[in-house]
C-alpha cells in the first residue's frame, strides 16, 4: 500500500502536534482526567476534516479518506499518544471498527460504510470482548438468530453483551461480533437501533478520557446486508487477520507515551540539582533510570518500522510479528513511565507533574488487544513450531545474518545480537530434549526473550542502513549507540535467564549449558557499554533541553 507522500505525512504530524500543544497541556488534560469525562468538544475538533482529520488517515481516497497506510498510522498514533493516551485510544477504535468491514466486507459494504463513516465524522466502536471472552473468544456468548421470510434471511436479532467498549458510548456505528448458526460473523449496527443500548462510562485508572462502557444487544435487529462478508461463520478469521496491524498500533501507543515520559524526565533532570549537579551529569540517574528505556524503546521503533513495511508490501500472517511488537513496546514503556515517576522524586507521584498521569495511561498497553502474557504465549507457540520445522535453527539463520552484518559493519552491535540469538537457540534445544515446556512458565519466558532477541535483530539492521529513519529524533552516532545497548543487554539477558530457566525446570544437573550459551561470548559484547550510554545520555540532554515541567 502506498500510503501518504513525505510531505503530507509530516503536515498531518505537525496539526496533530500543534493542536496538542494549544489546546491540550497538561493542567488541562489533568482537569478532563479529574472528571472521567469523554472531551466531546476536543474530540470533534479532532475528527473535523477542517482542523486535524485524525479519523481520515487510515480511510482510503476512494472513500474519502487521506490514504494512508501502516506506516503513516503507527507514525499518527503515536504522536497522539504522546498528547494523551485516552485520546489516541478513542481515535485508535474508530480504525479498530472499521477493520471487520476493511478485512471482510463486499466492495458495497465498504463503499456504504466507509464513506459513511468518513463523511459524517462518527466515532466507531468495535464490540468483540465479552466478560468471558476476552483474548479467547471461542467462548463468545452473543447471539445472531436469524430471521427467515419463507426461505430467504432478512435479519438477524442480536441478543448479548459487551464490556470493556472504547466509544461504546457515543460511536454512530457499532461493528459487533455474534454468534450465528454457522459460526461467529460480524455485524454492522448504528446508533439509535432498537435494542442496542450502553450502560455508565466505567471508571478507569487510566485513560480516562476515552469512552469505555458496557454495551447492551437486547433483540436487536440487524438487516441481513449488514452481516458484514454476507457469509456466516468468517468472524474469528477476519478478527484474527488484523492482529499483526493492530497490535502493532498499540506498540506505537507505547511508544509515544514511553517516550514522552522520557523526555519529560530529561528535561527535567536539567533543572533539578542534587550535591550542586544537575541530575542529568550522575550516571547513577541517566543509566539507571533513563538511557536503558531509550535504547529499547528505539529498538521497538526499529521493529514496528520493519513489520509496518511488510505488510504494506503486502505480507500477510504478520500475528507473531504484531504480538512481539506490542508485548516488548508496551512492557518497555510501562516501565519507562515507571523510572520516570522515580527520576521526578515525589514529584513524580502527585498529579501537579505529568509522569504520575502518563503511567496511569500507559499500563492499559499491556493489557488491551492482547496481554502481555497472551502475546508472551501467542510468540512462543508460533516461533517453538517454526523453530521445530527448521530442525532447531530458526534463530541460529538470523545469527548468521547478524554475524555477516558485523562483518560489514562492526559499529552497530550486530556481533552481540547474532550472541543473544545463539543463546536463544540454545535455550530452545535445551528445553527440547529435556521436555521443559510442560512447564507454562516456560513458554512464557521463552516468549519474552524470543521478543528481546528478535528486536534486537530488526534494530542493527536498520541501524545499518546509511540514512537515519524519518522517524529518527537523534543523531546516527547516539542511534547506533542505542542499537549496541540494546544488542548487548539482549545477550546478557538471554543468556542469565534462559539459564535460570532450564536449570529451574528441570531435577537434573543444568551447568553444562553455561558452556552452551557461551558466557564468554556474552562478557565480550558488553565491551564499552558504559561509554555507550554516556554518548546516549549527553544526545538525550542534546535532544530534549531544560524547560519547567509541571502544571
Amino acid at each position: 500500500m502506498v500510503g501518504l507522500d513525505k510531505e503530507t505525512r509530516q503536515m498531518v504530524l505537525e496539526t496533530i502536534r500543534e493542536y496538542g500543544r494549544k489546546h491540550l497541556p497538561h493542567a488541562k488534560l489533568i482537569e478532563l482526567d479529574s472528571k472521567n469525562e469523554f472531551p466531546v468538544d476536543i474530540m470533534k475538533d479532532l475528527y473535523d476534516p477542517n482542523q486535524v482529520a485524525c479519523n481520515l488517515i487510515m480511510i482510503p481516497t476512494k472513500y474519502g479518506g487521506l490514504g494512508g497506510n501502516s506506516y503513516d498510522i503507527y507514525r499518527a498514533c503515536e504522536e497522539l499518544a504522546r498528547i494523551d493516551l485516552g485520546v489516541c485510544t478513542s481515535v485508535f477504535a474508530t480504525f479498530l471498527g472499521m477493520d471487520p468491514i476493511f478485512v471482510g466486507g463486499t466492495e458495497a459494504q465498504k463503499e456504504k460504510w466507509i464513506k459513511k463513516i468518513a463523511e459524517s465524522s462518527c466515532y466507531v466502536a468495535y464490540g468483540a470482548t465479552e466478560a468471558a471472552a476476552g483474548s479467547d473468544l471461542l467462548h463468545l456468548k452473543t447471539k445472531a438468530e436469524r430471521v427467515m421470510d419463507g426461505d430467504k434471511i432478512v435479519g438477524y436479532t442480536l441478543n448479548g453483551g459487551k464490556m470493556w467498549i472504547t466509544n461504546g458510548g457515543v460511536a454512530g456505528v457499532y461493528t459487533i461480533l455474534a454468534r450465528a448458526p454457522k459460526g461467529v460473523s460480524w455485524f454492522v449496527i448504528e446508533k439509535g437501533t432498537k435494542g442496542l443500548s450502553s450502560d455508565k462510562h466505567e471508571d478507569k485508572h487510566g485513560i480516562r478520557l476515552s469512552d469505555t462502557t458496557p454495551v447492551n444487544l437486547q433483540d436487536v435487529f440487524v438487516p441481513a446486508e449488514n452481516l458484514i462478508g454476507e457469509v456466516e461463520g468468517k468472524g474469528l478469521r477476519q478478527a484474527q487477520a488484523v492482529f499483526g496491524y493492530t497490535r502493532l498500533m498499540v506498540a506505537a501507543m507505547a511508544l509515544g507515551a514511553g517516550w514522552k515520559a522520557i523526555e519529560y524526565a530529561v528535561r527535567y533532570s536539567q533543572q533539578r540539582k542534587v550535591g550542586g549537579q544537575p541530575l542529568n551529569t550522575k550516571q547513577g540517574f541517566t543509566h539507571k533510570l533513563i538511557v536503558p528505556f531509550a535504547a529499547r524503546l528505539e529498538a521497538c521503533r526499529a521493529y514496528v518500522e520493519e513489520v509496518a513495511h511488510r505488510i504494506d508490501g503486502g505480507e500477510d500472517g504478520l500475528q507473531t510479528e504484531g504480538a512481539i511488537a506490542k508485548m516488548l513496546a508496551s512492557e518497555t514503556g510501562d516501565a519507562a513511565c515507571n523510572s520516570a515517576i522515580q527520576a521526578f522524586g515525589g514529584n513524580g507521584y502527585v498529579r501537579e507533574f505529568p509522569v504520575e498521569k502518563l503511567k496511569r495511561d500507559i499500563k492499559i498497553t499491556c493489557i488491551y488487544e492482547g496481554t502481555t502474557e497472551i502475546l508472551q504465549l501467542t510468540t512462543f507457540r508460533e516461533r517453538w513450531q517454526a523453530n521445530i520445522n527448521a530442525e532447531g535453527k530458526f534463530y541460529d539463520a538470523i545469527a548468521d545474518e547478524m554475524t555477516a552484518l558485523n562483518a560489514k559493519d562492526p559499529g552497530v552491535g550486530a556481533g552481540a545480537a547474532a550472541t543473544a540469538l545463539r543463546a536463544l537457540s540454545a535455550a530452545l534445544k535445551a528445553c527440547y530434549e529435556e521436555k521443559l515446556t510442560s512447564n507454562q512458565i516456560a513458554h512464557l519466558k521463552l516468549g519474552e526473550l524470543m521478543a528481546f532477541a528478535e528486536t534486537a535483530a530488526a534494530f542493527c539492521r536498520a541501524a545499518a542502513k546509511p540514512e537515519l529513519p524519518e522517524s529518527a529524533s537523534f543523531g546516527r552516532d547516539a542511534w547506533r549507540a542505542m542499537s549496541r545497548i540494546h544488542a548487548a543487554h539482549t545477550a546478557s539477558w538471554i543468556a542469565s535467564e534462559g539459564l535460570e530457566l532450564v536449570a529451574g525446570c528441570t531435577a537434573a544437573d543444568a551447568s553444562g549449558l553455561a558452556d552452551t550459551l557461551d558466557f564468554k561470548a556474552v562478557a565480550r559484547a558488553q565491551k564499552a557499554a558504559v561509554a555507550d550510554m554516556d554518548l546516549v545520555a549527553l544526545e538525550l540532554v542534546r535532544v530534549f533541553k531544560e524547560e519547567e515541567i509541571a502544571g
